[in-house]
């Protein structure tokens, strides 16, 4: 499965979907990528405190050492025009997909983290929301399991989104660690 696409869709089964049919292709998840307001708010995050942070480098060492040091200045100006364009390569790498039997996430740029969760095995499923996602307008989904090492987050959902997906997400864990 290839899983690095602009367009989050995948192109995973097309090469082979000649000559083995078009079956491989149906069997590819849905992927679902997250919203824009999460984006958002990260810049506007990255802007207020890197642009705190350079104004601080600049202006200290500029009134107190001489109008050169308020150079330094720079470094954190750079540091935010580089995380501007890594937040937009870790948004779009976020995204998930619902299944039959799990829910899969997969996030990670340089590192590509995929999450299999299967339904049965989620104990509880959390919605959360702090000030400033509730600002922008966006929830977090998080998902428990018995082992701590799988619990699995996607963050900055529309808060309906969340709610849905809190909702199934629960009816297909009650489902299936009752065996039904």
């Amino acid at each position: 499965m290839e899983t690095g696409s602009p367009d989050h869709t995948g192109t995973a089964g097309t090469a082979g979907a000649a000559g083995a049919g078009a079956g491989t292709v149906a069997d590819e998840p849905v992927w679902t990528g997250l919203p824009p307001g999460l984006l958002r708010m990260r810049r506007l995050l990255l802007v207020v405190w890197l642009g705190l942070l350079a104004l601080a480098a600049g202006l200290l060492p500029g009134l107190l050492a001489g109008p050169v040091w308020a150079l330094s200045a720079l470094l954190p100006l750079a540091v935010l025009a580089w995380g501007w364009v890594v937040l937009e390569r870790n948004w779009r790498s976020w995204r998930y997909a619902e299944r039959a039997d799990d829910l899969l996430i997969s996030r990670g740029v340089l590192w590509r983290e995929e999450t299999v969760v299967p339904y049965g095995r989620m104990q509880l499923v959390e919605v959360t929301s702090g000030p400033v996602e509730r600002y922008f307008g966006l929830a977090s989904v998080q998902l428990h399991t018995a082992a701590a090492a799988t619990d699995a987050t996607i963050p900055g959902l529309d808060p309906a989104e969340a709610e849905r997906l809190r909702d199934r997400l629960t009816e297909l864990g009650e489902a299936r660690s009752a065996g039904l």
